[in-house]
């Protein structure tokens, strides 16, 4: 009997963590939350104990009168109404930058980043010189409910396109060419192999559309104008500021501020699932199982 050896299989090789030249890791850390404390955190407790400067009552109060309440409704539907026109629209913009050929293709990408570079006060302008009453197509949606949806599209449609593009560029085509080639059809492999793999970026792209809707204020304010059943939650904070009630429009800034962590913490856990998905399809292919009944007549020893 030949005796064979068993070779342990040997570990790669540790990676070298690189670091910022000069900065260590309790410098590094201490320097992330200085910053993360001046910029963020401390703003957010100041805001909070504003907020609640006259006690809980007086919170409550502020953020259940009719025209808050009214100004939250308004802008969390409308921002859900937004976010799942960009999920499909933004994943359809961004297949065909990545996918397809066609005339212009690169001016279209320079306009998806428009909104960002644009003020969004100035986009006010535009869309009231396109939808409004001087409108050249004869449709006049300004100071209407339709107008807040109009604009938010406007605002936030690059947030779902930049976070899916990335995907797309780095998907392995070689999946969709083997599903094909076993007769799956294209809504199949889309949903059993694109879908998932698309789903933490666009997931991350809707978080971040809908945090930025959430708060939108320039782009509504002239084209959706500030009357009681347009005016969302941003410009109910600016009039309760101008009419010296801080409290008020911090009590309601808080609301915004947990609708937006809300969305961000479920968005985390389907990022989550997206991942450990990934991990199993990569596993799968790399050790793939062989189900069903065991060949026959197996390893035969003489």
């Amino acid at each position: 009997m030949e005796a064979h050896a068993a070779k342990s299989p040997v570990a790669p090789p540790r990676a070298r963590q690189l670091r910022l030249p000069g900065v260590g890791a309790g410098l590094g850390r201490g320097v992330v939350v200085l910053y993360l404390s001046l910029f963020v955190l401390l703003p957010l407790a100041a805001l909070l104990d504003n907020s609640l400067s006259e006690g809980i009552g007086h919170f409550w109060s502020q953020v259940s009168s009719g025209q808050a309440k009214r100004s939250l409704e308004l802008i969390l539907v409308c921002s859900l109404i937004v976010v799942a026109i960009n999920a499909v629209f933004g994943t359809i913009v961004a297949w065909l930058l990545v996918r397809d050929n066609f005339p212009g293709k690169s001016i279209v990408n320079a306009i998806i980043d428009l909104p960002f570079a644009l003020p969004t006060i100035v986009a006010s302008l535009i869309l009231i010189q396109l939808w409004g009453n001087k409108s050249p197509v004869g449709i006049d949606i300004a100071l209407t409910r339709t107008a807040i949806v109009v604009a938010l599209c406007f605002v936030t449609l690059p947030f779902v396109v930049r976070a899916v593009q990335p995907l797309l560029i780095e998907m392995d085509r070689e999946m969709e060419e083997a599903a094909a080639s076993l007769g799956a059809g294209g809504f199949t492999i889309f949903r059993r192999i694109i879908f998932p793999n698309l789903l933490p970026g666009l997931a991350a792209g809707v978080a971040l559309a809908f945090a930025r809707a959430l708060g939108e204020y320039g782009s509504v304010l002239l084209f959706a104008g500030g009357k009681p059943d347009t005016q969302v939650a941003s410009i109910f904070i600016g009039q309760q500021i101008e009419t010296g009630n801080e409290v008020g429009a911090s009590a309601v800034s808080i609301v915004l501020l947990a609708m937006a962590l809300v969305c961000l913490l479920i968005i985390t856990l389907i990022q989550r699932w997206g991942s450990r998905h990934e991990r199993s399809q990569v596993n799968l292919a790399a050790n793939p199982v062989i189900t069903g009944a065991a060949p026959q007549g197996g390893d035969e020893r003489e």
